[in-house]
């Protein structure tokens, strides 16, 4: 699949951005990643609700091939081939991948830097006192003492 294919492919559903992602491209709308074209077909972004659909179809998931193993990949499923034909019933099923893709960008969490992380646990840890701070801690205490 190429570039002015796809975009051809999916002039029903909306504007597309295509980006070359591993052995073919990525495809997103408003931002959000929500189907695979490779070498091996097209590939929806699926979730619990979406799936069903999919599986009626006798669509499979996206699976490759490590040295040691096949790994499959349940978030993206085969495209069944009769929408190839049929652009209102795939923008339908884009929609639907866009939206599963969206629900699934929801249940992320927020990724912190590692510094954050970092700095937040070095607060919590108490470290005893040392040196001229810790002869100062005792005469600020009775002088707040003093000025109650």
């Amino acid at each position: 699949m190429d570039r002015e294919f796809l975009i051809d492919l999916f002039a029903d559903f909306g504007p597309v951005a295509i980006r070359r992602m591993f052995s073919g491209f990525g495809i997103s709308a408003d931002g959000t990643n929500f189907a695979l074209a490779l070498r091996a077909g097209l590939y929806f972004r699926a979730d619990e609700q979406t799936i069903p659909q999919f599986e009626a179809e006798g669509s499979q998931p996206f699976q490759y091939q490590t040295r040691a193993k096949t790994v499959t990949v349940n978030s993206y499923w085969q495209l069944p081939a009769r929408l190839f034909d049929d652009s209102e019933d795939l923008a339908q099923w884009a929609r639907a991948a866009l939206a599963a893709a969206q629900r699934a960008a929801l249940r992320k969490r927020p990724k912190t830097p590692r510094t954050k992380a970092r700095k937040a646990s070095v607060k919590t840890k108490s470290k005893p006192a040392t040196g001229r701070k810790a002869a100062a801690r005792p005469r600020v205490a009775k002088a707040k003492a003093r000025r109650k």
